[in-house]
């Protein structure tokens, strides 16, 4: 097949639409459901991205992929209890393959963002892994490969009409991409550059130069992520998994704030009384998935005033006080944190430093390059300069 027609583009009013190969044939197969426009930008972005992860990690890799980015991205890194807890899949039963537990990382650290999402995976999807996906709110997947018992629950999601692509995971696009915009097509190489690269990072200007392994093979996660993400973008990662995404923001700070605020959602996720949340059987995900998001926040008493709680809770929780997150959150540490350009201020270090980052690549490059190294070393926190950006639009 070289091409497949479209219902329409980004929008209804944008037809006709299609995909096409001008040599060669398609990589992707439909195996389920219509996937449209927007579903094939986020399914082959998410794809490159995992199968990037995985060859350069060596473990199994899932993206959560939302509006052309990432809300997750994740290695398959085994779940210990809180984290099956906070990700709800406490219940499951079947064991959690690797790739299983890198879609739960993956769509688990940012719920609210990843609500229909459509999922990438490095590795065929197996039962666990479709079992995970069956019961979330998604548009599509698309796997180099699945089992017979994974396709038949995934054939059966939304009432049949789940989109499910199969890619070949020995295709090789061409080294020059096109795109047009106005009617006028630009021009470029692909962005093939190797982040894997340990001579990427060999430039530590900080103070402190120790990035552990386990450290810089999460700067390795954020760079990969950002390079699939919508610019300008910032990436926290903890274990193997994106814990915030900054993406498509006009300022680096907002980019660093954004995510931040990702990540300390995700730190607060992991607190006692969150844990604890007395929650009235049968409740959705989503519910649940937007309860806590209130719960976390100043506005608390949305969902805590008399004839609010009583439709989520067997009984009324105590809400955490602004002194109780700042004092969780402080306790946060070891986060790797990747930029995809230069961070003009120190500003960027001051608010990754209360989210627990502790080791940052960025390219380096700017004329405050001084005040930011002056601010990593306040805190110690050792940085690598990459001198490599990584704009994706």
């Amino acid at each position: 097949m070289t091409e497949l027609t479209l219902k329409y583009g980004c929008n209804p009013n944008q037809v006709p639409a299609r995909i096409y190969m001008e040599e060669g044939q398609l990589p992707v197969t439909v195996l389920g459901g219509r996937p449209g426009y927007i579903n094939f930008l986020d399914a082959l972005n998410g794809w490159q991205l995992v199968r990037e992860l995985k060859a350069a990690t060596g473990v199994p890799a899932a993206t959560s992929f939302k509006h052309v980015s990432p809300a997750g991205a994740a290695i398959g890194l085994p779940l210990d209890d809180v984290m099956r807890k906070i990700y709800f899949v406490d219940d499951i039963t079947e064991p959690l393959t690797p790739i299983a537990s890198a879609y739960a990382r993956a769509r688990g650290a940012d719920r609210m963002s990843s609500y229909g999402d459509f999922v990438a995976l490095s590795d065929p999807c197996d039962l666990a892994t479709a079992l995970l996906i069956k019961r979330e709110v998604s548009d599509g997947i698309i796997a180099p490969g699945y089992t017979p018992e994974a396709l038949e629950i995934l054939k059966s999601k939304r009432k049949g009409t789940y989109n499910i692509l199969q890619i070949d995971p020995d295709y090789v696009p061409a080294k020059i991409e096109h795109k047009q915009v106005f009617g006028i097509t630009f021009e470029q190489g692909r962005n093939e550059v190797n982040l894997a690269d340990a001579a990427l990072y060999e430039e530590r200007p900080t103070a402190n130069k120790e990035i552990p392994a386990e450290a810089m093979r999460d700067l390795i996660v954020s760079l990969i992520t950002l390079k699939y993400t919508q610019s300008n973008s910032v990436c926290y990662v903890k274990d193997g998994q994106a814990i915030g995404i900054g993406a498509g923001q006009q300022s680096r700070i907002h980019c660093t704030r954004l995510a931040g605020d990702k990540a300390d959602h995700w730190w607060l996720r992991q607190h006692p009384q969150v844990l604890q949340l007395p929650w009235k059987p049968g409740i959705r995900r989503a519910d649940r998935d937007n309860t806590i998001d209130v719960y976390l926040t100043d506005d608390a008493d949305d969902v805590l005033a008399d004839g609010a709680w009583q439709q989520f809770f067997t009984e009324r929780p105590q809400p955490l006080s602004r002194e109780q997150r700042r004092e969780w959150i402080a306790q946060a540490t070891g986060v790797s944190l990747g930029s995809d350009a230069f961070f003009p201020f120190g500003d960027n270090i001051e608010r990754a430093h209360r989210s627990g980052v502790c080791y940052i690549a960025q390219p380096g490059g700017s004329v405050r390059d001084d005040h930011v190294i002056a601010t990593c070393d306040r805190y110690g926190i050792a940085m690598a300069f990459t001198h490599t950006r990584l704009f994706h639009h």
